[in-house]
């Protein structure tokens, strides 16, 4: 049983699955669905990820951004390990939604000083005020300095 769900070409399959697919390999005793049942209750894996499998689909929303440059997404990578040469760890994207034009710039630390100053420099400078700049809920994007920019 634990190869035949667990083996090299396992899917992690229901109890019913699994019971069939040991049936295929040939074997077969009196109680076997109801150990398959009670195996697959007991995996790990299976416990951890049954909650992603049942959710229902969401509604997705387009994002549309009605000319270039006027909606940007801010995205922070790292720590990066090991360090660049430069000893940089982060890198931050910037990404126009328009025209998928990325901007990137590679830091050490990252501060919000920084944040705002990247924006200015290599987006705003560049490419005029963004009408919008959608960020996730990184501590370094959201902040009150980003709020008056």
């Amino acid at each position: 049983m634990k190869e035949v769900y667990r083996g090299a070409f396992s899917t992690h399959a229901n109890g019913h699955a699994l019971a069939r697919k040991i049936i295929q390999a040939r074997y077969y005793w009196s109680k076997m669905e109801s150990d398959c049942y009670e195996y697959v209750k007991r995996c790990m894996k299976c416990q951890m990820y049954v909650n992603n499998i049942h959710m229902a689909p969401a509604i997705l929303h387009n994002l549309t951004s009605p000319w270039p440059f006027s909606m940007w997404e801010l995205d922070m990578i790292g720590p990066i390990k090991p360090k660049a040469s430069n000893r940089h760890r982060f890198i931050l994207v910037a990404i126009d939604y328009f025209m998928k034009w990325v901007e990137v710039a590679s830091y050490a630390n990252v501060t919000k000083n920084m944040v705002i100053k990247f924006i200015k420099r290599d987006i705003i400078c560049c490419y005029g005020l963004p009408g919008r700049i959608i960020m996730d809920n990184g501590t370094n994007l959201n902040n009150k300095m980003m709020t008056k920019l």
